[in-house]
């Protein structure tokens, strides 16, 4: 797989900008631009990668995956089981590295956005994120998980005796685990359209 930085330098080649004019549309210098390409500068935040993206009128998917002949298209997330890449159809991302250092996943992601008319806490209409099935708790972080039937992204992480709890976003209360609640997925990466 090919890494980010040369994908960045094809796709300002294919959009036929030079280093300063796609530094003007990000809002960086030229410079980092050259750093990017390079891969001088590994870690890009999300909001520079969305804004990589439209500067470059390509999908953030183009960024994240390369070839757009292997470009896994958005599965859209529901309130309701199963989870969508149970779909046969289904098909993973590869997560480079240089979007997601700290949590240095290893196994399947899938890119993902809430379904039209559907509202998820921590995710609005637009975001994308990148979740990677798992049933087990790996560190605190948002994870899709699956209560009373519906699925939910919850803050998950664990009290002093090493059970699971559950947070909201705008919840100041936290839920313990219970029997109903179940691990789906965690959220690896997020790019927000319209930060919060």
């Amino acid at each position: 797989m090919d890494s980010l930085g040369p994908r960045i330098k094809a796709l300002r080649l294919e959009a036929k900008l030079n280093k300063a004019a796609l530094a003007r549309r990000v809002g960086v210098s030229d410079v980092t631009i050259s750093y990017w390409e390079s891969g001088a500068i590994k870690q890009i935040g999300h909001e520079r990668l969305v804004a990589l993206a439209k500067a470059l009128e390509c999908p953030l998917s183009s960024l994240i995956e390369g070839s757009q002949k292997h470009v896994a298209a958005p599965l859209y997330l529901h309130r309701r089981p199963p989870a969508p890449w149970q779909d046969p159809t289904a098909k993973p991302i590869e997560l480079p590295f240089e979007l997601v250092p700290a949590q240095q996943w290893e196994g399947s992601c899938y890119l993902m956005t809430p379904a039209p008319g559907e509202s998820f806490e921590f995710l609005r209409e637009g975001d994308l994120v990148a979740i990677a099935p798992t049933e087990e708790f790996r560190r605190a972080g948002l994870y899709l998980i699956e209560m009373g039937g519906s699925h939910l992204v919850r803050q998950v992480s664990q009290n002093n005796s090493g059970e699971l709890q559950f947070e909201g976003e705008h919840d100041a209360e936290v839920t313990a685990f219970s029997q109903d609640c179940r691990l789906l997925g965690k959220l690896v990466a997020r790019w927000q359209a319209h930060p919060l």
